[in-house]
Parts: C-alpha cells; structure tokens; sequence
C-alpha cells in the first residue's frame, strides 16, 4: 500500500486491489482511452480531469463508472476494469474511491455534460502534461503517476505471456 500527501495535503492511501478498505468506496474515477488519445473532461471549476464522480444509492462502482463516463464525455465504455481503491482523508473525514481503466468505443454528441463542459483529449505524455494550468488538481496526485505505472506494468506483464 502506497501512501502519500495529495495536492491539498490530505493523506492518501492507495492500493491496486479491491475492496482495499473497510469502508466502501463512495466514488469512482476512470482513466479513459479513446482511440489513440485520453479521453477527459473539462470540468467547470477544476479544469481537465477524467471522468468519475459519486456512487449514487443502489449503484455499484461499475455501474458508476458507465455512468459517470457517458454524463461527462458522451462515452461509451467499451471494455474496463478497477485498478484499485484510494482512501483520501484530511484527519476529520475521508472516503474511499474506486480507480478503474476503460477503453470507450464511442462517443455520443450531447447538449449538456452535467458538471462538466464535455470531452476533451490528451494526445501527449498524461505524466507530463498533467501539471499544466489546464488540470485539475486530481490530476497532479501520486494516484494518477501511480494508477499509470500500474496499468503500465499489468501491461507488460500481459505481453509478456502472450
């Protein structure tokens, strides 16, 4: 288990694999790709993150995560799966998230993206680029570095036995 300071010096914990915590997840976030790009969202007040947002009562996390894709950029998940569970907590409260990656086959033109002003697309190193203005404070964390390395190791691990 990982644990750091995320960018408002909350104390992150975080864990690549379900049900990390004793506390269930209450929010999703989902590291998308479209085609060749990432796909985020620009939203109103943080600037460009990717999509995610609240379980809503009778939701699992999967179904969040179709959900909170589609309101936000007009995708549609194609495939995807949790990476893992981080737990944020400024010493009152805290909660726990729940990190997935998905791949979206399509995206569907919307007149209103709820919280946020719709899709936008990252074609340049996320790692990199991510501390621009233009981010969201989600997205300078140690979760999202982490989150990709991870990602980036099941993959070699996958090609590796193929």
């Amino acid at each position: 288990m990982d644990l750091f300071l995320d960018q408002n010096g909350c104390t992150v914990k975080l864990d690549f694999k379900q049900h990390a915590f004793s506390e269930k997840s209450a929010h999703v976030i989902v590291i998308c790709r479209f085609i060749d790009k990432w796909l985020l969202t620009e939203h109103k007040q943080r600037g460009w993150e990717f999509p995610g947002g609240k379980i809503e009562p009778g939701e699992t996390p999967e179904q969040t995560a179709r959900r909170e894709v589609f309101e936000e950029t007009g995708g549609i998940l194609d495939t995807f799966f949790p990476l893992g569970e981080y737990q944020v907590s400024n010493g009152t409260n805290q909660f726990v998230k729940t990190i997935f990656f998905g791949t979206v086959s399509k995206l569907v033109d919307k007149k209103h993206y709820m919280e946020t002003n719709g899709p936008v697309f990252e074609e340049g190193d996320i790692l990199t680029c991510r501390f621009q203005e233009k981010y969201s404070f989600i997205m300078k964390d140690d979760m999202i570095k982490k989150s990709l390395e991870h990602l980036n190791e099941m993959r070699l691990t996958l090609n590796s036995k193929a």
